[in-house]
């Protein structure tokens, strides 16, 4: 769903067999998420964060606080996720802080809904920005590190040109060129359409 006021994609990742989900960057519209669930069948079992800002968070709370699940979200995101200026809610909306149930780290394998999901640290966009990889189908839930032909913004608090560089270039390198990429904004695309024409490439 493409929820809020800046057109953020909120993913959700079901395991057919038993129904379970997990919800990816709950944007805002909490009850146009939970509609979407319902008409889903989805049973939720947490809320993954790719990284702190306001437009990828809104409705964590209330997802957690409707499904009594968890919020997971990178380690060193705590800083930004607590702090309405870091996070951009007090410029952009309502000042909106979050504290995450689970803190995952780099290398990390989460099984959740029945499915394995590694963590990427991929810091640049936020010092805490990190993709989540679903191993076995190959798609990478990359929040705003990776775009369709681009990168997220780097003029924010916390963020790093140079660090998310490196992000993209270890995403490129690491990941085969059929994995489906499933971004924060806009449009899909695949990690080897990425690697010939990223101009951050």
């Amino acid at each position: 769903m493409v929820l809020g006021m800046v057109s953020t994609n909120t993913w959700f990742l079901m395991n057919e067999e038993n129904k379970e989900l997990l919800i990816i960057d709950p944007a805002d519209e909490t009850e146009r998420i939970q509609v979407k669930i319902s008409q889903m069948g989805g049973i939720p079992r947490a809320v993954l964060l790719t990284h702190g800002h306001f437009d990828h968070m809104m409705a964590a709370g209330d997802l957690r606080k409707t499904y009594h699940i968890p919020v997971y979200a990178y380690e060193s995101e705590k800083a930004l996720l607590e702090n309405p200026g870091a996070n951009l809610s007090g410029a952009w909306s309502s000042p909106h802080v979050l504290t995450a149930d689970q803190w995952v780290k780099e290398g990390e394998e989460l099984n959740l809904a029945g499915m394995k999901l590694q963590v990427f640290h991929t810091p640049g966009h936020t010092a805490g920005s990190c993709c989540y990889y679903l191993q076995e189908e190959k798609v990478l839930f990359s929040g705003d590190t990776l775009f369709a032909g681009s990168v997220g913004r780097t003029d924010f608090p916390t963020s790093s040109t140079r660090d998310i560089r490196e992000s993209l270039h270890r995403l490129l390198e690491e990941l085969p060129e059929e994995t489906r990429v499933c971004p924060g904004h806009n449009e899909e695309t695949t990690i080897g359409y990425e690697k010939r024409y990223n101009p951050f490439a």
